[in-house]
């Protein structure tokens, strides 16, 4: 899952990436409501905004106005103050899909951001089924035929990714696009490493990866 944090306090903007990062998700931040703006203009690939309302230089109210209007259903999480009715409020009206006052918990906030994700995808349960393989999101535990399978950090990004879009390729690009923060450098070659080395652990009796040569990977559909 990749989450835009857009916060403009640094304490808890650090707390927020911290707890997130730390639960697997891939979180990236800005500051200030101009920024989150040109963010989410670039096309980039988020799963979830958390939107402070009291952002500098463009109001976060705007931020969502601005990202409705442009037609997309991008899951959002307000925060507000804890006074902040009449802004929590409008933010609904505009589009937002949930809000959290200040101050909060951050488990409180975690299981949010999964509920908000599931909805996303069209789904009510946080695992997904392929087959014999089972991932479950909410704990990030993948299972084959019942049994556990041990998978790093990046592999269960990579097989969560490949789930989200059985029977649709998925480009080396895209899987960076998705795996990595700013700033963070991972070649082509390393995906095909992770690629390879998730086959290994995954591709027993109905389950495969394939790959298009210059194109990318699909997690291919099972024929019942």
């Amino acid at each position: 899952m990749r989450i835009l944090i857009a916060e403009d306090d640094t304490v808890l903007a650090d707390g927020l990436l911290r707890s997130l990062r730390a639960s697997g998700a891939v979180a990236d931040h800005v500051a200030s409501g101009s920024e989150a703006d040109a963010a989410l203009l670039t096309g980039e690939s988020f799963d979830l905004l958390i939107l402070d309302l009291g952002l500098p230089r463009m109001h976060g109210l705007e931020v969502l106005k601005r990202l409705r209007a442009r037609g997309s259903s991008l899951p959002v999480l307000i925060l507000t103050a804890a006074d902040g009715v009449d802004d929590r409020v409008k933010g609904l009206d505009l589009g937002a899909d949930d809000y959290m006052a200040k101050p909060f918990s951050l488990a409180e906030l975690e299981a949010r951001v999964r509920a908000l994700a599931r909805r996303g995808m069209g789904s009510a349960s946080s695992v997904i089924r392929h087959g014999p393989l089972t991932y479950d999101q909410s704990g990030r535990v993948a299972s084959l035929n019942g049994k556990m399978i041990e998978l790093s950090a990046r592999e269960l990004g990579l097989l969560e990714v490949l789930l989200q879009r059985v029977g649709r390729l998925v480009s080396k690009d895209q899987l960076v696009e998705r795996l990595c923060e700013w700033g963070e450098e991972v070649s082509n070659n390393a995906i095909e490493v992770y690629i390879h080395r998730l086959r290994k652990k995954i591709e027993q009796g109905p389950v495969r990866i394939a790959t298009v040569r210059g194109l990318g990977y699909c997690l291919e559909k099972i024929v019942e």
